[in-house]
Formats: C-alpha cells, sequence, structure tokens
C-alpha cells in the first residue's frame, strides 16, 4: 500500500496492512508500525480509533512510552488538547525520577522512570504505547503512575496480544487497541 492511498472503506484497523514485517531478526519485533505513522490518514484513524472507547472520559494527561509510544501518545495529547508526558528508559532524564525495573517483550531486563513533578496525586493519565506484547513495559508504567499517585485513566496500544501480562492489563484496566477481532489470533501466534 503506498503512502498515499486511502481506502474507500476505512473500517477500523484499516491501517494494520501498512506495518512491515520484521526483516533483522528475533532481537526486533515482529511488525513496524513506522510506515502506518507516515500515512496522514492512516494515523489520524488508527489514533481516533485508539480513543473512540475513551469519549466522554476524565483524561488530564497522555503518557507514552519509551520509544514508539512517544508517536501515539504525543498525538492523542493533540488530538484530547492534553499534556504529553514521555516514560522513559532509565538513563535519559536529567530531572528528579521515580524508576521501576521490569522485563520487555524479549526478556531483557530493564528499567523505566518517569520525573516527579508530573504527576500529582489524583492526576488521570491515559497511557499509550504502540505495543503491549507481555505487557512487562506497560505494567511498568502502571506501576510509576499509581506509585506517584496517578490514576491509570485507561491503556491504549495499536495491539495488546491476550499473553498473560496482556490479560493482567486488561483485566484491571480500560483498554482499546485497533485490532479487530478477526485478526486478534493471528497477531497473538506471531
Amino acid at each position: 500500500m503506498d503512502l498515499c492511498h486511502v481506502p474507500a472503506a476505512r473500517e477500523k484497523g484499516w491501517y494494520l496492512a501498512l506495518m512491515a514485517p520484521n526483516v533483522k531478526g528475533p532481537n526486533y519485533a515482529w511488525l513496524d508500525p513506522s510506515r502506518l505513522y507516515c500515512h496522514p490518514q492512516g494515523l489520524q484513524d488508527c489514533v481516533a480509533d485508539l480513543l473512540q472507547p475513551f469519549q466522554g472520559d476524565a483524561i488530564d494527561m497522555v503518557a507514552g512510552i519509551d520509544a514508539m509510544g512517544f508517536i501515539l501518545g504525543a498525538a492523542a495529547a493533540a488530538t484530547l488538547q492534553k499534556g504529553f508526558l514521555a516514560i522513559r528508559k532509565a538513563g535519559h532524564l536529567c530531572v528528579q525520577t521515580v524508576a521501576q525495573p521490569y522485563s520487555d517483550y524479549s526478556g531483557r531486563e530493564k528499567v523505566m522512570e518517569v520525573r516527579t513533578d508530573a504527576i500529582s496525586p489524583g492526576l488521570r493519565i491515559l497511557l499509550v504505547d504502540q505495543w503491549v506484547e507481555t505487557g512487562g513495559t506497560m505494567r511498568a508504567a502502571i506501576e510509576l503512575v499509581e506509585r506517584l499517585g496517578g490514576v491509570v485513566a485507561g491503556v491504549a496500544a495499536i495491539c495488546m496480544e491476550n499473553s498473560e501480562g496482556g490479560k493482567w492489563i486488561q483485566e484491571r484496566y480500560k483498554c482499546s487497541h485497533c485490532v479487530p477481532p478477526r485478526l486478534q489470533p493471528h497477531f497473538d501466534q506471531h
């Protein structure tokens, strides 16, 4: 699909076809959404689909998870006319932070951090990332928000796999993703 073509019928998830498969091996995600972000209508429709379940909900801020969650999170924040908070991999913030260790989708041990002055008690945060595979990265972000007294207003990602960690998140928080039910098994079994 070229980056200018917009299909006549734009059902939820039409833009998933813009994603490219991994050609670099097991240290990379199995799909690359960056081409979707290059397509103006695809990006707009993706963000609209992610935000649709949260219409009318109280959201004070959007937080995107390092690094690809920054793209969707900033787009969601702009659409909602809310502020944007970057939840970073450790070592990138030059201000006081709180840190949370986690295991990413590849099983690597990492640390996530967020600035301590951005989340006040009761602030309702929509967490955004491009993908929830095992749930470790999103769960670390949830723990950071809640440790600072914030409330997780919801979790949004292009795909939320039905892994143990993905199910844990979906059972406890309002969630949104872009994968139609008929395609979900394909995304879960990559």
